[in-house]
């Protein structure tokens, strides 16, 4: 099995860059900030300069306490598989499962369970990807099998992705791509991401 891959020990950002959907061709250093081992968004989405195929990714998040904020405004980020799949990062804590929730494919599938802990606890993702195969024209042959966990509970089980959400690195389904945090103007924060390749 090949050896992890860390994007992120808590030391500095050199695995990612800044990428701004309105101008996608530019690459800026990532500039989110780092403190005590943690890093949390300020401005820009952060993606990997490493890409990948089959794997497992894990991906450790910390939700901000906004009591004044609601919906889609208090907590939100999302990490995006291959650049092009989102699983929904959202302050969640109690609500009522749906496909724009903490954990959600979003927009796709909403997760089996609500496994969401309060604002200010560090959560986790443990990803599982079966990348998409295309043909030579870039139509999708055999999509792309995902399983999530959310804090060690399966809120996904070999899900096969019917498209790509918008708002990625790319507006089509890829075979092999980078990891995207997302800029919600929630200061959400990460620690301790690594990709395990499985292909």
């Amino acid at each position: 099995m090949k050896d992890k891959v860390i994007l992120f020990d808590g030391s500095n950002l050199d695995a990612f860059y800044t990428w701004d959907d309105e101008r996608p061709d530019e690459k800026t250093p990532a500039a989110w900030e780092v403190k005590d081992g943690v890093m949390t968004v300020t401005k820009g989405h952060l993606v990997s300069k490493y890409e990948y195929g089959d794997a497992h990714i894990h991906v450790e998040f910390r939700i901000p306490d906004q009591p004044d904020r609601e919906g889609q405004w208090k907590g939100n980020s999302g990490v995006y598989v291959h650049g092009c799949f989102e699983i929904q990062v959202l302050d969640s804590w109690g609500n009522e499962i749906k496909d724009n929730q903490c954990g959600a494919i979003y927009g796709i599938f909403p997760p089996m369970t609500n496994a969401s802990l309060k604002p200010l606890e560090w959560q986790t993702y443990d990803i599982v990807v079966r990348a998409a195969i295309l043909e030579r024209d870039g139509t999708v042959k055999v999509p792309a099998i995902m399983t999530v966990l959310h804090n060690g509970v399966v809120i996904h089980n070999n899900r096969i992705l019917p498209r790509n959400n918008p708002g990625g690195v790319y507006d089509h389904v890829v075979e092999r791509g980078p990891l995207l945090l997302q800029d919600h103007a929630c200061p959400v924060s990460y620690r301790n991401i690594w990709i395990q390749p499985l292909d």
